[in-house]
């Protein structure tokens, strides 16, 4: 009967425990006999996601943050090595975190647990920005993020967009190396190490056989700290306008912005493909020629731009 019972995912799975202190007495426990072999204690999973897989119900924030005081002082007197984390969030509009702020949940943890697959850079800086705007400097734990290598046998699983095995590598170490240089990231745990389930989101298959992303991934635990891949521009005109395209890293929105002379005549913002790459038709209004062209990434700024003039 007890083997029948693990890992079985039910409608109970959906409800947190009605009373935190029920929940404080089991992580308290947990925290005691396997101190010695725990790092960090994750407080649930994602209690702000929409579909309510996980914590379902109304006043999640107010919610939430009783079972998160209760568990971080349960398992601080345990063991006060242990780390705390509150989350894992996935809500990068910041609204769910700031209703957490104001049900007090500040102080009650050593690390924020965040999940971001899409724009996972730009969910990450937005992130930061409320824990700043509130006073907050604990670091940030991006503990699930990556991508499925099921192209081009499907396009779309568990929400993601379908890469190459080859993408999927070079999404790991461009994240990897982007996120190496930012000192409130405490943690970066790509999603997963194995495929399982019909998902193709690990480094390896599920016949044991290692991808090309197990080696990127290694690579980058070897060497955190490298260079991104640089962003690549080409223009081409024709028609009476300007066609740029090229390719960036993965993880945020980009910015063009077209030139004549020092004057700044046209601004986007854009996103790329699932293979990182981009094609813009820049206004008719702006010719076809005489123009200087930049395109950057959010992340790392004008510093990270590429120009090319045509």
């Amino acid at each position: 009967r007890r083997k029948s019972c693990i890992g079985q995912h039910n409608l109970a799975n959906q409800w947190a425990p009605s009373k935190p202190a029920n929940y404080a007495s089991l992580v308290g426990f947990l925290a005691k006999r396997y101190g010695n072999s725990i790092t960090a204690l994750e407080v649930w999973n994602e209690p702000d996601q929409a579909n309510e897989l996980y914590f379902a119900g109304p006043h999640k924030p107010q919610r939430y943050a009783a079972l998160l005081k209760d568990a971080y002082t349960a398992v601080k007197q345990a063991d006060p090595n242990i780390s705390v984390l509150a989350g894992s969030l996935v809500g990068a509009n910041g609204t769910f975190l700031r209703l957490l702020y104001k049900a007090g949940i500040k102080g009650f943890y050593d690390g924020l647990a965040i999940h971001f697959y899409t724009l996972t850079l730009a969910s990450v800086r937005a992130f930061r920005a409320v824990q700043v705007a509130n006073g907050d400097t604990t670091p940030l734990w991006l503990d699930e993020f990556g991508w499925t290598d099921c192209y081009p046998r499907h396009k779309i699983q568990e929400e993601q967009a379908c890469v190459t095995p080859a993408v999927q590598a070079l999404n790991i170490t461009n994240l990897y190396s982007a996120l190496g240089a930012a000192s409130y990231v405490a943690a970066v745990t790509a999603y997963e190490l194995q495929d399982e389930g019909g998902e193709s989101f690990g480094v390896i298959t599920t016949r044991g056989v290692r991808k090309p992303a197990f080696s990127a991934l290694a690579n980058v635990m070897s060497s955190p700290i490298s260079s991104e891949r640089p962003v690549t521009l080409s223009l081409r005109s024709g028609g009476g306008h300007v066609v740029a395209s090229g390719s960036a890293p993965v993880g945020d929105f980009m910015r063009m912005e077209a030139f004549h002379g020092s004057t700044l005549r046209y601004r986007a913002v854009f996103t790329l493909d699932r293979f990182n790459r981009f094609r813009l038709s820049l206004p008719g209004v702006l010719g076809s020629h005489g123009l200087r062209i930049r395109v950057y990434q959010f992340w790392t700024g004008p510093s990270g731009a590429v120009e090319k003039s045509v």
